[in-house]
């Protein structure tokens, strides 16, 4: 575990290979993972740019030393859920022979590829100098975290460290049930311990009814020296009667070095106390960074807690210290950019907290599960403040500005609240600029706010509250209601997308629950069918072969009831829903989801863009209702266009001049990228 500062990394040195200038420039202060093979110990050849396209935990370890029994428990815990939160694991058995690292798998459950290192060639390629090592890699290869230390002889050791790369995977923790309380503040667990230079113990309980500071610090750590001036001078001026007692401990049980060191450093303004045996530290959860911050209100529950000390972390103490201590609370608010829902939640405590249980709250946290945190596009609407001035960059990817949060509907905290953000007092136009028919099929702002509202949560029962939690990230039926015509009467108008469609196997969906026998199953049948239920649609318990055109996934199960569209008189535009411009990941996932669920379809949600490109069959431009232009999608009826595009152009390539060739190369980028093999073969 970590001893001082902030998440520090034991990554590896970044490989000679730098990443192109032209990359996304949050590249630019990381580290890409070198490429590296072997094989595993069940004798399969694996390569690490196989699993380049979602996050990857490395796990390298001596088989051989204690501690990597008490990692490989808590790595094996996490990589049961890999597939639910679309990540992989790899382990990497290092310094060992290859029969010892073999028994060592069995005996720890290690259910993921592990690969034979015994000869330290991949330790030596990641440049790794630690025998127990975690690294985070993220879906295009760069490092994202390193963990390198691991303390084994606390108690629990396994489930602490389970729980800090839970947390570093963006992963809930295990066991912990949905909490619809809207006071989410624990009780701080009570403790005893040697006061340095004190005759009588420290008891916390000796200090009910009174505000308390808890620093967890490390007399040598630099940023817990930092962390104690600053909360000196931050006390020095509150008024005297408001202060709260603040109270050291030492996670180092060494009296005359701790004395003199924080003389040495002026910091001894406050009773320092020992924690033998660890009791204070296993009660607080203190096994990661320090410093280690935590303020205990009054009431005796804890109210805020920082780890580490980062350059947001003064002013946001300065305020949560005034307000513990009952003082006023300064509006420490970024004057030139967006503050950060933490701070308001300083003073605006009950709408936080409401907050917490909306989708906004967790908005950057899909982004990262689905491989999408680094496509501005999606970026731009589950963050704070995109690109704009203070605001969330690629650059810096700061954290504090991650999710939807309060300046986001609110408008920049800099003045408090931005003149003229909200017009007349709604909020509609401000949640267009995001839920709009692109990114949010079927949004209509007076049965969506009440999902928002701070009031209406507030109102809600504690169970209301954690079925919203739980409803986080479920698809929701974004198709319209209205009369189901069938597939039959699309195929006039649309005949060549009928003609890709019906050679798919959406056509054959009820034909392949015949072949287990499960055609009576209206379960089954609920999501094998057209419409199913539905005015106009497959009727429950019906025969497929009496509703031949409704007992298949027609065109209404995915562009929604058709009737007003065929209707004799009606405007073709606006009654039927097109997909084509729409996000793969924001609406078509919502639309599959339904029926490609974990249960039915494990790992469709995180595929969803190779498995719709797959069938994609559009020739109308959506929207328009016109011929798509040269970038038309490659089936049906144009996918023979194309194909005999693509020899025509080759065929006249291997002609013409170099020049030439080059420039038809120009001309016809999507040829050259995926005939270009064919071509320079002959």
């Amino acid at each position: 575990m970590l001893a001082c500062g902030e998440a520090q990394s034991t990554a590896p040195a970044a490989a000679s290979s730098q990443p192109d200038a032209h990359e996304n420039e949050h590249r630019r202060s990381e580290r890409p993972l070198p490429a590296f093979e072997g094989r595993t110990l069940e004798g399969d050849h694996l390569s690490v740019s196989s699993l380049i396209g979602k996050r990857l935990l490395l796990f390298v370890f001596n088989p051989e030393l204690p501690e990597s029994q008490v990692a490989a428990q808590a790595v094996a815990a996490v990589a049961a859920e890999r597939a639910a939160h679309n990540f992989s694991v790899v382990g990497i058995a290092v310094g060992s022979s290859f029969d010892v690292a073999r028994e060592f798998v069995e005996k720890t459950g290690l259910d993921f590829p592990v690969l034979d290192d015994s000869s330290a060639r991949i330790a030596r390629t990641l440049g790794l100098r630690l025998p127990l090592v975690l690294l985070g890699v993220d879906p295009e290869g760069y490092l994202l975290f390193g963990m390198g230390s691991f303390a084994t002889d606390i108690p629990d050791a396994a489930a602490v460290l389970e729980s800090q790369v839970r947390e570093r995977l963006r992963m809930p923790e295990r066991g912990v049930a949905l909490s619809g309380d809207l006071d989410p503040r624990p009780p701080a667990p009570d403790f005893e311990g040697p006061v340095l230079d004190g005759d009588e113990p420290f008891r916390l309980a000796d200090h009910k009814g009174e505000p308390v500071v808890l620093v967890f610090f490390l007399h040598t750590c630099p940023h817990c020296h930092e962390a104690l001036r600053d909360i000196e001078e931050i006390l020095e001026g509150l008024p005297e009667k408001t202060r709260p007692l603040v109270v050291g401990i030492s996670i180092e049980d060494k009296p005359t070095a701790v004395r003199a060191l924080m003389r040495e450093k002026g910091l001894d303004y406050f009773p320092i106390v020992f924690d033998p045996g660890q009791k204070a530290r296993t009660a607080y959860g203190v096994f990661g960074g320090v410093p280690d911050i935590v303020l205990i209100g009054a009431d005796g529950r804890i109210g805020h807690r920082v780890t580490g000390w980062a350059e947001r972390d003064p002013a946001l103490l300065r305020m949560h210290l005034a307000k513990l201590g009952g003082a006023p609370v300064p509006m420490l608010l970024n004057p030139k950019g967006y503050t950060g829902s933490d701070v308001c939640g300083v003073c605006h405590t009950l709408e936080h907290a409401t907050w917490e249980f909306t989708s906004h709250a967790a908005a950057f946290n899909t982004l990262v599960k689905h491989a999408a945190d680094t496509d501005g596009e999606c970026v731009s609407c589950h963050v704070v403040g995109f690109e704009k001035p203070g605001g969330f960059s690629m650059a810096d990817r700061p954290a504090h500005l991650e999710d939807v949060g309060c300046e986001s509907c609110h408008g920049r905290g800099g003045p408090h609240l931005t003149p003229g953000f909200v017009q007349n007092g709604s909020y509609d136009a401000v949640c267009q600029t995001c839920h709009n028919p692109t990114h949010s099929l079927g949004f209509e702002y007076a049965s969506f706010r009440p999902k928002i509202s701070h009031t209406g949560i507030a109102s809600m029962t504690a169970a209301e509250r954690e079925a919203l939690l739980a409803g986080r990230g479920k698809p929701r039926d974004l198709l319209p209601t209205g009369a189901i015509v069938g597939s039959e009467a699309c195929q006039t108008c649309h005949p060549a997308e009928f003609a890709t469609w019906a050679g798919g196997a959406h056509a054959r969906a009820v034909e392949s629950l015949a072949a287990v026998q499960e055609q009576k199953n209206d379960e089954c049948m609920r999501c094998h069918t057209t419409g199913f239920g539905r005015s106009g649609g497959f009727p429950p318990a019906a025969a497929p072969a009496d509703h031949s055109d409704l007992a298949r996934v027609g065109c209404e199960s995915c562009h929604g009831p058709g009737g007003d569209h065929v209707a004799e008189g009606a405007a073709k535009l606006g009654t039927i829903v097109s997909l084509g411009d729409k996000c793969d990941s924001c609406v078509i996932l919502q639309i599959c989801g339904s029926c490609h669920d974990d249960a039915n379809d494990p790992g469709f949600r995180f595929d969803v863009k190779e498995r719709i490109e797959a069938q994609r069959h559009g020739t109308i431009a959506p929207g328009t209702g016109k011929p798509l232009g040269a970038s038309a999608h490659r089936t049906g009826a144009r996918a023979e266009e194309w194909v005999a595009e693509a020899f025509r152009v080759i065929d006249e390539r291997a002609r013409r001049p170099a020049r030439e060739s080059a420039s038809a190369q120009r001309a016809h980028p999507r040829l050259r990228l995926e005939w270009g093999e064919r071509s320079s073969g002959g």
